[in-house]
Order: C-alpha cells, then sequence, then structure tokens
C-alpha cells in the first residue's frame, strides 16, 4: 500500500499578512503585494499564494523592513500578542530596524515643540511665509 501524503494546511498570502497585523486591510497587503514589497523566499508573488509554515518572508512597510519566517497559520485577524506568535523575527532584522529606529529619532532630537498657540501676529507671519510678497 502506498502511503497518501496529507495537504499541507495552507492560507492565502494577503490574507495571512493582515492577520499577522503587518497590514490594517487586506487590500493594502493585496497593494503592498503586487507593487513587490512582498518577497517569498526570494520572490515576487501573487497575492493569491498559499503560505506554508517554514517559508522565509521579506516585507517592506514605510521605513521598516522584516525578514520573518512564517510559524503559525491563520485567516483571521486577532491580538497583537497572538499575531507575534504567527511569525518569527530574524535578529539581522531585528537589529537592522532597532538601527535605523535610532537613527529616526536622533534626527528628531533637536526639534522642540512650541510651549503655547501661535497668536495673531505669529499666525499671519505664518500665512505670509507661503506668499513672501505680503510682507
Amino acid at each position: 500500500m502506498t502511503e497518501l501524503s496529507l495537504p499541507q494546511p495552507s492560507v492565502r498570502l494577503d490574507i495571512w499578512l493582515w492577520a499577522a497585523r503587518f497590514f490594517k486591510t487586506r487590500s493594502l497587503a493585496k497593494q503592498a503585494i503586487e507593487t513587490g514589497k512582498v518577497a517569498v523566499s526570494g520572490q515576487r508573488p501573487k497575492s493569491s499564494r498559499a503560505v506554508r509554515v517554514g517559508e522565509q518572508l521579506t516585507i517592506e512597510r514605510g521605513e521598516e523592513h522584516f525578514e520573518i519566517a512564517v510559524a503559525a497559520l491563520s485567516d483571521q485577524r486577532g491580538p497583537a500578542p497572538v499575531a507575534q506568535q504567527l511569525y518569527a523575527e530574524t535578529e539581522a532584522s531585528q537589529a537592522r530596524r532597532a538601527e535605523q529606529r535610532a537613527v529616526r529619532i536622533a534626527a528628531r532630537d533637536g526639534y522642540k515643540a512650541p510651549e503655547h498657540k501661535p497668536d495673531k501676529r505669529a499666525r499671519k507671519l505664518i500665512r505670509a511665509l507661503g506668499d513672501l510678497d505680503a510682507l
């Protein structure tokens, strides 16, 4: 007798990215996949591609780049602690994201928020910045 191989469970890539909370909506996940911001094992997938446990994904979201391995499958969006159980991020990816975060924080370190709202005169000067002939 030959042994039947059971099909490995899988979930659509766009649904998994939404369930793992990488994107707020499924349509945003689909758009990111179609624009090449998501790669599965180094290849550009379609949004309907089946994701399986153990696959390597590279995700670009804004200025953040994630390199993850799929640890579990889900087609339902749950709380963030549950969503974080669906994947395992590599150490190099975590270190690179922490370094980029530190650079962004240092870049805005010199900014000091105003203590109060601008008064009438200051608002007039702010508006005039757009039209230098108004001064």
